[in-house]
């Protein structure tokens, strides 16, 4: 097939998009784009959550919010996936955040209300509520039957945060957290809005968004952080035995620019709880930054041993990826992820494949009004898999191919101090 028949082929579905029903929403996201323009300025301002956007550095909190330490928030995520290889059941394979494609969707909707721990008011806590498509795969599926979930999982999967904090006057400080937790585990947050990319990666969709458990924080030193776990399992919203699991993170700061993350998890998420079924992961992370360039890596490790098969066999699995971001210019940012992701078993992902992936992403951050940001979002992502079981839907008949192209629109609100 010649390139001019090829480049024809692609160039088809776009016209067609472009010419359906859904035009409006690609003309909506060029006019707030459009509308956008006027502001200009090296760092834009942000507020809410869009302050850990990775090139906003050191940005000044509300000094009132402070002194109580009182904030709160809220979140939407708009996105529109289109899928060249056009799916009929509308489903982004092995993917468990922003899976459905070919229709606009509500991602993410989200509310919360946090107090922070301080030396003047020792305790904390974090309450939110969340819906919309990333929620929808937080709960746990059968088989294996230890994989069941709790009860009112579905309700409990739109809990964003519920957990209660105390500082204790010991050394440095030592802050202990219990409930449910942010999980400590990937580089990537599970709000698009806090990524250098709209889409997560697999290596982030395949650990856990959130634990029950208890949370210790200590700073052994002003460039050092150490935090020990004890949690319910890898997935929270499963009870596979009455043991705990247990993990760690150290946060070493290495220079101004240069962070590095070591997470560990051990513990046992099977029916039988002997020690040599237990799984242990490893997710090693280094960072350099600046407020006009990001670069950073992720390697990510895991074993488990079988219980209930044949011979015990021993499932791994491996994934890694690389950031580089780009703050172009005042409102404007890009970013490359380039990653892969290894599941001979199926462990994760519930196949054989092996993925391969680059997802490439041009952000445009604006606030119209005071405590509102916006971020608009065009992405494109080529991911590959291969394997005996691999492979991404395509067609009416959902067939499996190797690969796939997608372009992605976004556009993310976020509403706070």
């Amino acid at each position: 097939m010649s390139y001019g028949v090829r480049m024809r082929k692609m160039t088809f579905p776009v016209i067609r998009l472009l010419l359906s029903g859904r035009k409006r929403i690609t003309v909506l996201f060029l006019l707030l784009l459009t509308a956008a323009s006027v502001q200009a300025s090296d760092t834009p301002v942000v507020s809410g959550l869009a302050k850990d956007l990775w090139y906003i550095q050191g940005v000044a909190d509300d000094k009132e919010a402070v002194t109580r330490g009182w904030s709160y928030g809220t979140y939407l995520d708009l996105g529109y996936t289109f899928n060249f290889n056009q799916p009929g059941n509308g489903l982004w394979r092995s993917k468990t955040t922003s899976f459905k494609v070919n229709d606009p969707q509500v991602n993410m909707a989200m509310g919360y209300i946090r107090k922070s721990a301080t030396q003047q008011s020792r305790w904390g806590m974090e309450f939110g509520l969340q819906a919309g498509v990333d929620t929808e795969n937080l709960v746990p599926v059968t088989p294996p039957d230890f994989n069941e979930p709790i009860s009112h999982a579905d309700f409990l999967s739109h809990l964003y945060r519920a957990n209660g904090t105390y500082l204790f006057p010991a050394g440095k400080g030592l802050e202990v957290t219990a409930g449910l937790l942010n999980s400590y585990i990937g580089y990537e947050s599970y709000l698009a809005i806090q990524n250098p990319n709209y889409t997560r990666g697999y290596l982030l969709d395949f650990v856990p968004y959130f634990l029950f458990g208890v949370q210790g924080t200590y700073p052994l030193s002003d460039t050092f952080d150490l935090s020990l776990f004890a949690l319910g399992g890898w997935n929270y919203l499963a009870h596979p035995n009455d043991a705990p699991s247990y993990g760690l993170q150290a946060v070493w700061q290495l220079s101004p620019r240069i962070t590095f993350i070591q997470n560990l998890y051990y513990g046992p998420d099977q029916d039988n709880t002997a020690i040599q079924f237990w799984r242990f992961f490893s997710d090693s992370i280094i960072e350099w930054k600046n407020d006009r360039f990001l670069l950073a890596a992720a390697f990510d490790v895991g074993t488990e041993k079988q219980t209930g098969l044949a011979g015990n066999p021993r499932y791994n699995w491996m994934a890694g990826a690389v950031w580089a971001g780009w703050h172009i210019s005042g409102p404007w940012s890009m970013a490359v992820r380039p990653e892969i992701y290894w599941d001979p078993d199926g462990i994760s992902t519930g196949a054989d494949q092996f993925i391969q992936a680059v997802t490439t992403t041009l952000q445009y951050t604006f606030s119209p009004f005071a405590s509102n940001t916006f971020v608009a979002a065009l992405e494109y992502r080529y991911d590959r898999s291969t394997g005996p079981e691999g492979g991404f839907f395509k067609g009416d008949d959902n067939r499996l191919v190797p690969q796939q192209h997608q372009v992605i629109f976004s556009l993310m609100w976020t509403f706070g101090p």
